[in-house]
């Protein structure tokens, strides 16, 4: 058995896999997602998203950015399973971003991409607890787009700011 883990691993080493996070907090994947400043985002949703993207990116104000990060959300809700008296008892709640990251050096567009993800939502007979619900989604739905976001400047910025 230790053998074929020894196996493996060479097998591993000459394939080219590196691990994109080396180095962590001091690592080049990590320099470069701290010099992201993210822009004000409107509405709730926004509010929320943007609280996410600072948290996952620079962990506060960025002192010297060098790429500046745009977003814009469409947040809808979207009842469906109709009963009989037209009230829905199922509904849908899907958050999608447009973001695009500019260099702030050349003002160029360097990533123009969309993110998004969506959610179900059980419509009960308590308004309040349906409303809970729907924000308790948009809460899940803001951490799920942020961790979409970061992954593909992640990816970005370990291309040597280069598209891959």
């Amino acid at each position: 058995m230790r053998a074929f883990a020894f196996f493996l691993m060479l097998a591993l080493t000459g394939c080219g896999l590196r691990p994109m996070y080396s180095g962590g907090e001091s690592g080049p994947v990590a320099a470069g997602l701290h010099s992201v400043s993210v822009q004000a985002i409107p509405g709730k949703a926004g509010w929320l998203v943007r609280k996410e993207l600072v948290a996952r990116l620079s962990h506060g104000d960025v002192a010297t950015p060098r790429y500046r990060l745009e977003v814009e959300l469409d947040d809808n809700i979207t009842g469906y399973g109709i009963r009989g008296d037209r009230a829905a008892t199922r509904e849908r709640r899907t958050l999608r971003a447009r973001y695009r990251l500019v260099d702030l050096a050349s003002g160029l567009v360097v990533v123009d991409a969309t993110a998004g993800s969506d959610a179900g939502i059980d419509v009960v007979s308590s308004q309040y607890a349906t409303v809970a619900a729907e924000q308790s989604a948009l809460e899940r739905l803001s951490g799920v787009v942020a961790d979409q976001i970061v992954g593909r400047l992640a990816l970005f910025v370990s291309h040597g700011g280069q598209q891959p």
